[in-house]
């Protein structure tokens, strides 16, 4: 039996654990257990990184939302390969996330839409996301503007907000070790889609 097949695992081994690090992390961090670095790359190749929060972890991957006319819209627009790293530091543990995103359905989006907050909907239709702003008092204005023209109805997603979903096809999980010694296990798909396990040198 090649080593590759006796580490072969359950592919949802690792989500298991990130789950689990998760809900821990959301008992013990005290501001956002649910960020994470996402690092994209832009078309001309520049790396380009900030945080976002997570709001769903599953067997589809992990999922966010933004305005697909941000500087993160842009890129994975020409490059749907991605990374996110979780770092929880009263967990002392870090996570590791590679692998392609693709974009939710509308009716996905719409759904986690109507779910947040009023102050919230409003923003998505307010900001050009990344782009030039002249000042603070624009931004004001067209929020006052909104409120007027949703005072009696409902607020629709806009066509330019919702959801991503990143696929993994790695995930790592990281534990600090003595002298640097640290822990670091690695899950890996492969082409056809099956999950190896693997550990690392720190």
């Amino acid at each position: 039996m090649s080593n590759q097949n006796k580490n072969r695992i359950d592919h949802g081994e690792a989500l298991e654990r990130f789950n689990f690090l998760w809900l821990e992390a959301r008992k013990s961090e005290p501001w956002e257990a649910d960020a994470m670095t996402l690092a994209t790359v832009s078309a001309d190749g520049q790396p380009r990184a900030r945080t976002v929060l997570l709001k769903q972890a599953d067997a589809e991957g992990f999922v966010f939302y933004t305005n697909y006319q941000s500087r993160k819209g842009d890129d994975l627009a020409a490059n749907a390969q991605a990374a996110l790293c979780f770092f929880w530091r009263t967990l002392r543990r870090q996570v590791m996330v590679e692998g392609r995103v693709r974009k939710l359905t509308g009716a996905e989006s719409d759904a986690y839409f109507a779910s947040r907050h009023h102050l919230s909907k409003l923003s998505a239709w307010a900001s050009k996301q990344s782009q030039p702003l002249d000042s603070r008092d624009t931004l004001e204005a067209r929020i006052d503007e909104l409120e007027k023209q949703y005072e009696d109805t409902d607020i629709p997603r806009p066509p330019h907000w919702g959801g991503y979903v990143l696929e993994p096809s790695m995930i790592e999980f990281w534990a600090p070790g003595a002298g640097r010694l640290n822990d670091r296990e690695r899950y890996v798909r492969d082409a056809d889609g099956a999950w190896h396990f693997e550990l690392l040198y720190p």
